[in-house]
C-alpha cells in the first residue's frame, strides 16, 4: 500500500491553505510548527484557527511577522543558504530548495535572466518561505508516498505586484503552470499565487480526475479572500491505493501520439519538439522509417496525460506538415524519481534521483548543467560528468 494525497483546488492554491489543508487532513500542527522552527529565521510564528468559508468549516493557517525584522528581497543564492543552514531532514530541505529553483527559473524566463540573478520581492520574505517549507513538511508529516493535482483555476483580472500592474495569472506563476491542466472558472481574481502552483506543481502530478484510492481523510485549507458565490478552499484528500501489480515501478496509464511525416525539412523538428514538451508532453522521439514508394521518413512519437492529447495534436498540425495523427493508450511502469541539489567538487548541482521500494538506484546530474559548470570553469565536460556522478552516488548511496 501507498499514500497518496490528492487536491482538489476548486477556487486556487497558495502556500496557506496548503499548509492549512494538510494540518485539517491530520498533520500534527504542533510537529509542523517545532520543525519549521529549525530554519534560520527569526521574527515570525505559525497560528492556526477554524473559520467558515461560505458553508464550509476550514482551517486558516498563518505566518505572523515582526515586521522590524521582515525582509521581502532574497536572491535563490539567499534562499538555498537558508535551508542549508536549516537542521531540517535532508530529503526536506531537498525539496522545498527544488521548489524555490522552479521559482527562479520560471522569474529569468519570464524576465530574461538567469535563475541565480532574480531577486524574489514576496516570494522571497520570511511567510513564503515558511509557507513553502511548511508544505513539503506537512507532506512528509502525512506520510505522503504521491501527489497529485487537480485541474488549477487560473483567476483572471489584474493585480499589482512589484513589477507594477499585470495580468492574472501573473507571468511567473503562468510559467510554473506548464504542462498542467488550467480551468477558467470566471472568477476574476488572483486564484493561484506563485508559492502554491510551485508547491504543487513541483510535488504533484497532474491528474484528469480523482484517483482511485480508500479514503482516510478529508481536509479543508482556508484561504485569505472572500470570493462571490465561491467558498475560497482548498480540498485535499488522503487515501492508500493498492500496490502496482505488473511491476515493481509505479504503474500509470499514458497516451501515445504519433504521426509519421516524409515532406518537412529537419531545420523543424527542433522547434516542433521544443513546443511539444511545453504542451505537456512526457518525451518525445524520432525514428527513421521506410515508406511507401520506398521514400525516407520519420515516425514521431509523443507521450502524454489522457487530457493532454488534444494540445499536442494541435501543436502537431501548426509545427509540421502532418495532415494526421493516431493514438492509444499505453500502461507503463515507472520509477518513483525527484530532482535533489547536491553538493559536488565543482559546486552545487541538481540531480535526477530514482529510487526502487524506497532503495536509491539511480543518481544522475542534469546534463545541460553539468555543461554549463564545465564551460564556466574551462574543463572537459565528460571530467565534470564523471565526478559529479561519483559525488551524488557517494553521498546518496
Amino acid at each position: 500500500m501507498s499514500r497518496l494525497v490528492y487536491f482538489d483546488c476548486p477556487s486556487g492554491a497558495a502556500g496557506d491553505m496548503i499548509m492549512g489543508a494538510l494540518v485539517d487532513a491530520g498533520a500534527p500542527f504542533e510537529d509542523l510548527r517545532r520543525e519549521l522552527h529549525r530554519l534560520p529565521l527569526e521574527g515570525w510564528e505559525l497560528t492556526r484557527k477554524e473559520v467558515m468559508k461560505g458553508a464550509f468549516r476550514a482551517t486558516k493557517v498563518d505566518v505572523e511577522i515582526d515586521a522590524a525584522r521582515h525582509h521581502h528581497h532574497r536572491s535563490l543564492a539567499d534562499i538555498l543558504d537558508i535551508l542549508r543552514a536549516s537542521t531540517l531532514a535532508d530529503r526536506v530541505k531537498a525539496r522545498a530548495a527544488r521548489i524555490f529553483e522552479r521559482l527562479a527559473e520560471a522569474e529569468a524566463r519570464v524576465h530574461g535572466t538567469t535563475p541565480a540573478a532574480v531577486h524574489f520581492h514576496d516570494v522571497g520574505a520570511v511567510d513564503a518561505i515558511v509557507d513553502v517549507t511548511g508544505g513539503v513538511l506537512g507532506l512528509a508529516l502525512l506520510g505522503a508516498d504521491e501527489v497529485r493535482v487537480s485541474a488549477l483555476p487560473l483567476g483572471g483580472g489584474f493585480a499589482r505586484g512589484a513589477h507594477g500592474r499585470m495580468p492574472v495569472p501573473g507571468p511567473g506563476t503562468a510559467e510554473l503552470l506548464r504542462g498542467f491542466p488550467v480551468v477558467d472558472t470566471g472568477v476574476r481574481a488572483e486564484l493561484v499565487t506563485p508559492t502554491g502552483a510551485a508547491i504543487l506543481t513541483t510535488l504533484g502530478r497532474p491528474a484528469e480526475r480523482m484517483p482511485v484510492m480508500t479514503l482516510t481523510a478529508v481536509g479543508y485549507g482556508a484561504g485569505t479572500m472572500d470570493l462571490p458565490d465561491t467558498p475560497n478552499v482548498l480540498r485535499c484528500f488522503v487515501g492508500e491505493t493498492a500496490a502496482p501489480a505488473a511491476g515493481p515501478g509505479e504503474e500509470e496509464t499514458v497516451v501515445e501520439i504519433e504521426t509519421t511525416i516524409d515532406d518537412m525539412s529537419p531545420q523543424l523538428y527542433e522547434p516542433l519538439m521544443e513546443r511539444l514538451f511545453a504542451a505537456g508532453a512526457l518525451d518525445v522521439t524520432l525514428a527513421p522509417v521506410i515508406m511507401k514508394r520506398s521514400r525516407p521518413g520519420i515516425v514521431l512519437a509523443a507521450l502524454c496525460a489522457r487530457d493532454g492529447v488534444a494540445a499536442l495534436c494541435r501543436v502537431l498540425f501548426e509545427e509540421s506538415s502532418t495532415i494526421g495523427v493516431r493514438w492509444s493508450e499505453r500502461r507503463r511502469a515507472r520509477l518513483a524519481r525527484e530532482i535533489v541539489t547536491l553538493p559536488t567538487a565543482h559546486g552545487p548541482l541538481p540531480f535526477k534521483v530514482s529510487r526502487l521500494d524506497g532503495r536509491v538506484v539511480t543518481v544522475t546530474p542534469e546534463f545541460a548543467d553539468v555543461v554549463r559548470v564545465a564551460g564556466e570553469k574551462g574543463l572537459p565536460v565528460r571530467e565534470v560528468l564523471d565526478q559529479a556522478r561519483a559525488d551524488g552516488r557517494r553521498q546518496l548511496s
